[in-house]
């Protein structure tokens, strides 16, 4: 792959990557709700199932879903529902023993499946795919690259953002203040889910 391409993939990685959603937001909200330990179920999760989904859209399932208005749709809907649904879970819990509590885990393999009702992620892998890797001759090659790039990027961008909801989780304890920091997170979910609506 030429430098020139290298360096575009870095800087969709970084801009896509490092950019609020909902992975990087439950990062966060996870974190600092039931700490750094718990939330590195979902930090690792997200890079494995954002790699199976670009692993399937250069397989062509991508272009299968795009090519399918009803199952791009049922995708769509399911990811808006799922992140109200967090949202609201989210918006609930005031203090740090009710997010130990069943209230907010999310574990690996909700991870995981997250990644397929996303629409970023499927947008991202959609235009990596495009732009890097279908149609080339070396487009094997082309993939054994991108692939590692994506997981760092996906990785690194989500213990990041875990990284500040933990370093955030003490002072949160005091009095009302992850009950707004929740209801701050929820309320980027449901952005998220409105800026679906609208893709």
């Amino acid at each position: 792959m030429p430098l020139t391409e290298f360096t575009a993939l870095l800087a969709l990685a970084t801009a896509l990557s490092f950019t609020p959603g909902p992975n990087t937001t439950l990062s966060t909200a996870l974190a600092a709700n039931r700490g750094l330990g718990p939330a590195m179920r979902f930090v690792l999760a997200v890079p494995v199932g954002w790699a199976a989904l670009l692993l399937l859209c250069a397989g062509g399932v991508g272009a299968a879903v795009v090519a399918a208005p009803m199952l791009r749709l049922a995708i769509k809907a399911l990811g808006i529902g799922y992140l109200v649904w967090l949202a609201w879970k989210l918006s609930q819990t005031s203090q740090l023993a009710e997010a130990d509590s069943s209230r907010m885990r999310v574990g690996f393999w909700q991870g995981v499946l997250l990644q397929f009702v996303n629409i970023k992620a499927w947008l991202l892998a959609l235009t990596i795919v495009a732009g890097w890797i279908a149609g080339r001759p070396d487009s094997l090659q082309r993939l054994a690259v991108v692939l590692p790039v994506m997981l760092a990027f996906a990785f690194a961008s989500n213990f990041l953002y875990a990284s500040t909801g933990a370093l955030l989780r003490h002072w949160l304890a005091r009095g009302a203040r992850l009950l707004w920091f929740n209801r701050t997170m929820a309320l980027v979910l449901v952005l998220t889910a409105v800026w679906m609506v609208g893709t």
